[in-house]
Formats: C-alpha cells, structure tokens, sequence
C-alpha cells in the first residue's frame, strides 16, 4: 500500500493544511493555547500536518511532525537535513551565546568531541553526593512549611538550579544561584518574546525591554566571567583516577582539550555554562515538580515507589549505584516525562526539500516536533493521558516504536546531559519521598509551551512526614 500522502501520481504531496481564520490563519489559537493547538491539529489532520499563522502575505507555515517514525527521520536517520536555524534559536544565541544546545556544524562537532568525556556515566555518578546534599537541605527546611503546603514547582526549581550550580561551580554557588535567579526568568521571558514575534525590534534601541534584558544580561556574563577567569588563572587541583582534572564542571570545561580541537576559549566556556546552567536546571526541575505532583494524585502509586525506595535505601544517603536498584521509581519519573516533557515543543528548518510520512516539505520550512503531542499518541500509548508507570517495563518498550518517547532528543543532538538528569531526578524523589507523604493542593495545573514547559501558577502539595 502506498504511503499516505503519496498522490496517485506516486509524487508526495503538501501535508493536509489544519483550518483557521481567513485573516490570521491559526495565530490566535496558537498563541492563546499552542500545545492544545497541536494536539488538536494531529486529531483532526494526521501525523504530519501544516498550521497556518499570520496574515497573508506575512503568514509562516509550520510543518508539524507527529509520529515516532516522522520524528526518527527528522532527529536521527536524516538529522543533516535539519538544522536549528530558525529565529528562535537565534535568540537563545543572542542571549546565552553559541553553545552546545545552539551550535552547528563545525562548531557543535568540535564542542560536543570536547564535552562527552565530562558526561560519561562514570564521571556523571560521581555528582551524585551533590545531588543528595542539596536534597537533604532543601528537605530539611519542609519541616518548617506554614500549614504543611509548599509549592514543589519553585521548590524544585530552587533544588534543580543549586544542584546544577554547586556542580558546575562548586564552592562559587551561592554567589551564582543569587545571579541566575534574578536574571534568567527576565532573559528567558525576553528571549520567548523575541522568538515568537512577527517583528522584534533591534536589540541596541533604548526601549524599557531591551534594557531590562541587557542589564540582567551583563549580571549573569559579569558573575561567570569572574569564576571563569578563577579557574584558568587558579587552574585544576588534583587529578582523578582517570588522570583528567578533578574538582566541579567547570574546571574540567577549562582543562578540557585535545590535539585536534584545541580548548575551550574564556568566551566559549561563558557559553557552555550558561547552556548548562539554562538545561541543567529548567528541564530537571520540571520533571521533579510534575513527578511530585503526579504521585501526589495517586497514591497507590507513590505507596509502592516509597515502599521501593525503604527496602533499598533504608536510611542511608543514596548512591548513583541506586539508580539501578530503584526500577519503580525510574518508572514514575519516566512517565513523568512522557505526560509532562520539559522541552514539549522544538524546531528545526528543512535545508532542502525532504518527504517525510509521504508528504513533502520544502527547502526553508519551519519544521515542528512535539513531544507533548507525540507521548499522548493513541497508537503508541493507549489511554494516554493516564499515569501508569509500567508503560516502561521492558516488555512494554518492547512493543513501542524507540521514537514514541523523546524526552533528551534523540539521534546525534540527543542531550548530553541526560544521564545526569535522570540520576538527579530519581535520588532526589527518592530521598524526599523516604521523608514526606504527598497530597494534591492543585490538583489542575495549567501549563504552556516556552524554552522549557512552564506552570502557570503554583504546583502546591500538602507533605507530612512519614513515620519512620
């Protein structure tokens, strides 16, 4: 049978177009509710579909790729033919500089060569003691939560982003965290608005968002510049058993070299630390508030995850050799993922004109990947919108197409970072878990689409302690 899209001739054809308004075409809805827009538009025009947004004669076409296979060959089989062109990942550039969640070519081959071996599993293991005394603090202070309830959405942000920094910085994160904190929330807002204008205004005219943006701009280049110009000028202290520097990320960045790519400049080592500070934190902290958040609405589930956790644990402090012991929990905050990803939409650009599904998308187009719309696919998770952690027994993923579920990406830009992630998220749920009991406050949690999946509004849990 022939594919569908494919026209009686056999030549592929546009894919189907999902109706809007004469005057704006789709913009409105997209604006107002884009990751219900998608899911509306795989619903009711298919796999691959074209949304129309904006004026004619102004209006963008975006071509949405739904399905495991139609996300393989974008992100893997024929990922040379995508690129991260498009305006908003000019944007991320402008702000964070060209670093490796933004880079191409050249440019990304030779900063990925020098990254991965400061990501391997082994040396990824070794934050673990980080992870676990960043948990044990912030669970400590839940003990003195005004009438029980706290917000695990800024909780775990505040987790994820000293975690992230204490790795990356080590005894700088104080300093640090004050600076990301107050001026990531107004670059990232500035950044989205920017991304998704019809028309953005040059960055040096004096208006009171450019100036608002550059000022928290030059804080956040101002404090990493300083650690920076620390470790090159300080250098490494001690070697590990690898015979490669020891001591937080950040020194390894700088000590991070080999013959045929050099090292990583003062400007280039700003940028990477400010992707990974941006990454490192944004996505971990979704997935830990949502996982807190999901267990808090079922509590059979969150009853066998903390059964799971006891019998391992017991009282100790967790170790990245738990991560394997604790297969139930790995679940739930798999399936967190799936229902909540922190990265819910991105783009690329077709550089030439490419069939995919049987449809055909031209050379320039803006091309859409939804992980949001994607993991609810009826065809790939049945009931999707339901919680079940044992959609990710092997047997389950057995049944499943590898590109159903991309929570990291995936082919050759799959996240870096995502070992790292998955060890934080786990021993953190872990350790607070062994401690608190859960309820819903907010049982609805609005959320929208921007670097990352944001909450609109509190995450609120009622905790009390578990007895012990």
């Amino acid at each position: 049978m022939a594919a569908k899209g494919i026209a009686d001739t056999g030549a592929p054809v546009p894919p189907p177009l999902l109706p809007g308004g004469a005057l704006l075409g789709s913009l409105r809805e997209l604006r107002a509710d884009a990751l219900g827009t998608f899911v509306r538009a795989r619903r009711e025009a298919g796999d691959i579909v074209r949304i129309g947004a904006g004026p004619p004669g102004l209006r963008t076409e975006l071509y949405c790729v739904f399905s495991a296979e139609g996300v393989r060959q974008v992100l893997a089989s024929r990922s040379a033919e995508f690129r991260k062109d498009n305006v908003f990942y000019q944007e991320v550039r402008e702000a964070f500089g060209n670093g490796l969640l933004t880079s191409q070519d050249e440019d990304y081959l030779r900063q990925r060569r020098l990254i991965q071996p400061l990501f391997t599993r082994q040396r990824v293991n070794g934050y673990a003691d980080a992870v676990a005394a960043e948990t044990r603090s912030l669970s400590a202070a839940w003990a003195d939560a005004p009438d029980g309830i706290v917000d695990v959405g800024a909780e775990m942000r505040r987790l994820a982003l000293r975690t992230v920094a204490r790795v990356l910085f080590g005894a700088d994160v104080d300093a640090a965290v004050e600076v990301v904190d107050r001026c990531f929330p107004v670059i990232t807002e500035y950044v989205l608005r920017r991304g998704f204008s019809a028309v953005a205004v040059p960055r040096t005219w004096p208006t009171a968002a450019n100036r608002r943006a550059n000022a928290a701009m030059d804080d956040l280049h101002a404090v990493c510049d300083r650690i920076v110009a620390g470790r090159r000028h300080g250098g490494p202290h001690g070697r590990d058993p690898d015979g490669v520097a020891a001591g937080d990320l950040l020194t390894l960045l700088a000590s991070a070299r080999n013959a045929d790519d050099g090292t990583f400049d003062a400007g280039e080592l700003r940028a990477q630390v400010l992707i990974f500070l941006l990454a490192g934190h944004e996505t971990t902290a979704t997935s830990l508030a949502f996982a807190l958040h999901l267990l808090a609405l079922h509590p059979d589930v969150q009853a066998r995850a903390r059964e799971e956790v006891s019998r391992v644990l017991g009282d100790r402090t967790p170790q990245a050799a738990d991560l394997d012991r604790l297969p139930y929990l790995t679940r739930v905050l798999k399936e967190t993922t799936r229902l909540y990803p922190a990265a819910p939409v991105f783009g690329r650009r077709a550089r030439a004109a490419t069939v995919v599904g049987g449809h055909l998308i031209p050379a320039g187009a803006e091309v859409i990947l939804a992980p949001w719309v994607t993991h609810r696919h009826p065809a790939y998770w049945p009931d999707p919108d339901r919680f079940d952690p044992d959609r990710f027994t092997e047997r389950a993923q057995a049944g499943r197409p590898r590109h159903a579920w991309f929570p990291f990406g995936a082919g050759p830009r799959a996240c870096v970072g995502q070992h790292f992630s998955m060890l934080e998220s786990v021993l953190a749920a872990a350790m607070v878990l062994r401690e608190y009991a859960f309820e819903a406050v907010d049982e609805v949690v609005p959320v929208s689409a921007g670097i990352t999946l944001r909450t609109r509004g509190p995450v609120r849990c009622r905790i009390r302690r578990v007895a012990g």
